[in-house]
């Protein structure tokens, strides 16, 4: 799989001229590169099929890289208090100015929506460092399952992100994408069915 984005939406304080931050990019880089389809394969090849394909064996795969290679955190609760089940992100890493995290959405639009605001209120709260999220897309969106959000479905509504105030944070939002697609390839399986694809 490749990233052909990335919108930085929060950029305040010296954290991303860290080689911590180089780190923790590298390392998101390199789970997401590692996502691969069909099994075996050294790339992601989708068959172009509308709306065919599922996505949580997609996510699936770049989280158990996360984790079983970098040591992130996997479904780990942020705790922001104004917000009543603010939930948990997808991913947590410890660094040494605080906790990022990161979230790869398999839901609709409105849930990377909130995934952002999450994220947000996290740093005005001093809870997370910074977060990134992951968002197919409208090349690949199309052979995902029907109403998946996409990156340029989220990109009018940057600007509001980025008027935040924040004295100190980072957010970004990278957009991935299939490498190649292949009639015969088989279809990703939907819902939660299917291992890992990595």
């Amino acid at each position: 799989m490749k990233i052909v984005h990335e919108e930085v939406l929060i950029s305040q304080g010296d954290f991303n001229t860290t080689n911590e931050w180089g780190q923790i990019l590298n390392e998101i880089y390199t789970a997401i590169a590692a996502v691969s389809w069909p099994p075996g394969s050294s790339q992601f090849t989708v068959q172009p099929r509308k709306k065919g394909n599922g996505v949580k064996p997609i996510k699936a795969g770049c989280m158990v890289m996360l984790r079983s290679v970098h040591g992130w955190h996997l479904e780990a609760p942020v705790f922001v208090r104004e917000v009543n089940r603010a939930g948990k992100v997808d991913a947590l890493r410890s660094t040494s100015q605080g906790y990022f995290a990161l979230e790869w959405k398999t839901g609709n639009i409105s849930s990377s929506h909130r995934t952002l605001n999450k994220i947000t209120l996290g740093i005005i709260r001093g809870l997370l460092l910074g977060g990134a999220l992951i968002l197919p897309t409208r090349q690949l969106y199309q052979f995902l399952t029907d109403r998946v959000g996409n990156y340029e479905e989220l990109l009018p509504y940057f600007p509001v992100w980025k008027q935040i105030p924040v004295a100190n944070g980072f957010m970004i939002v990278i957009a991935v994408e299939h490498d190649a697609t292949d009639d015969k390839v088989p279809l990703i399986p939907k819902g939660t069915d299917g291992r890992a694809l990595i």
